[in-house]
């Protein structure tokens, strides 16, 4: 109720700013609007009123929307070039910590030295719908990350939203298919990024038997649009394959056999937050909900993808594997090969060795694991727990995966020891059955070196 007046005030103090604005009308020319549009930015960081100024950045965001493509690159790119430090500020405050070097000098040449775009974006921000808007502004400046120069513009922006965007403003709330609205709830079917939802039959049941729940992250200023929503099945056991999950005629879990919470589909839902991180423990704070609500659960898990484990597997993770393993690999892409018994064995062990070394020992630019979803799991004080075979039979799955799924452990009482040795020494916690297929990844690598060395 707070937000909701908070933003008919901004919208009412927006509405009568308009009237002290004399705005001509937009022009015609695509060309001519982006200009134009730089235009009202100089005004708006010229202002001082509140009523005008934010009106004025309401009626920036207005006709920034209204922007084709090649309209907004040319927006982007005098932000970028026109909208810098300021000189006439930079200079003396450069002169002044050359001379000094003192705390105040440094604090000067600091703010001196911040680019007009934050400011700018700052008072963007202040327009009824300002936040959406500018997540929606990164979204296309993403579009056009070819472009060097964007570069400026997108630190700004991660910068900002960074701020913004941090743990501590947002909110958890139920998603249920008899109390959430509408509106959100055709979001969490469009957003699903990891396990399609087909239509509102089958996001209702993944939302309204007793042994599912589905929670969502808000921010305040978008109250309607989830940032990341996770999707939860109560089962027994852990789990090993998604597809009975998922599956449209199954048996429910009474709630007093369910024993394991599995988080089965994380999805973030905004491209223009892609890169933002909204803190650590975000499991965690969905992991004590459900406590609250279900204290005989014993066990939080994931069933997740490898989404890049077979683009690795069919390039660098093939390198050292004998003639015979590298054939296995290389079959892969028929899409048939589960079917064949004597071949399925064969690759099972070759696979899971190979999956232990892709997360356990391969990295990223920034010496972090190279998968993504390991990345976040591992961030949030996860440990590896369990290597699936063919736990994903989709297509999907098989394409991206080679059908692989991963169980992360959320174990309460190791959460922040797991993620403080993960942030600061870069350890992966990892179950002593993984780590036992990474010394069998190891012994096939040498023997594999050994025999090609012999040839």
């Amino acid at each position: 109720m707070s937000n909701a007046f908070f933003s008919d005030l901004m919208t009412t103090i927006a509405d009568r700013g308009r009237t002290l604005l004399r705005l001509e009308s937009a022009p015609i020319d695509p060309q001519a609007q982006a200009l134009d549009l730089v235009g009202l930015c100089e005004q708006l960081l010229s202002g001082r009123g509140e009523a005008s100024g934010t009106a004025l950045a309401r009626e920036v965001l207005d006709r920034y929307a209204r922007l084709d493509d090649a309209g907004r690159e040319t927006f982007f790119l005098h932000l970028a070039r026109d909208f810098g430090p300021d000189p006439a500020r930079l200079t003396p405050a450069v002169e002044k910590w050359e001379k000094e070097q003192s705390d105040a000098a440094a604090t000067d040449l600091h703010y001196a030295s911040e680019p007009r775009r934050q400011e700018l974006l700052r008072r963007l921000n202040r327009a009824p719908g300002g936040t959406a808007a500018l997540v929606v502004m990164r979204e296309h400046l993403l579009a056009l990350r070819r472009n060097p120069e964007m570069k400026v513009i997108d630190k700004d922006l991660v910068h900002l939203l960074g701020s913004w965007f941090n743990r501590g403003f947002l909110v958890l709330r139920r998603i249920d298919w008899s109390s959430t609205p509408a509106n959100v709830l055709d979001k969490i079917i469009r957003y699903e990024a990891v396990h399609a939802i087909h239509d509102w039959n089958d996001l209702r049941r993944r939302i309204d038997p007793i042994d599912r729940r589905c929670y969502a992250f808000f921010h305040p200023a978008m109250i309607d649009e989830p940032l990341i929503f996770v999707e939860v099945a109560l089962t027994a056991d852990i789990p090993g394959a998604v597809q009975p999950l998922l599956a449209e005629k199954r048996d429910i879990v009474p709630l007093k056999k369910a024993r394991t919470a599995v988080f089965y589909s994380i999805s973030n839902c905004q491209q223009g937050l892609a890169g933002i991180s909204f803190g650590n423990f975000l499991i965690k704070q969905v992991v004590e909900e459900l406590r609250r609500e279900l204290a005989k659960i014993e066990n939080f898990v994931t069933l997740s993808p490898v989404p890049g484990f077979m683009s690795w597997l069919t390039s660098k993770g093939k390198e050292h594997l004998s003639e015979d393993d590298r054939l296995i690999v290389d079959t892969l892409h028929d899409l048939d090969w589960p079917q064949h018994g004597p071949f399925n064995t064969r690759a099972k062990a070759v696979l899971e060795q190979l999956a232990a070394q892709y997360f356990l020992e391969e990295k990223a630019a920034n010496n972090r694991p190279l998968d993504p979803v390991a990345r976040f799991h591992l961030g949030n004080g996860a440990r590896l727990e369990r290597i699936n075979w063919l736990g994903d039979r989709s297509t999907k799955g098989m394409l991206e995966s080679a059908g692989l799924m991963v169980n992360y452990l959320y174990d309460l009482d190791d959460i922040e020891k797991n993620h403080e040795a993960y942030a600061n020494q870069g350890e992966i916690a990892a179950s002593s059955a993984v780590r036992k297929l990474l010394k069998s990844s190891s012994s096939r690598r040498w023997l594999a070196n050994v025999t090609s060395a012999k040839g």
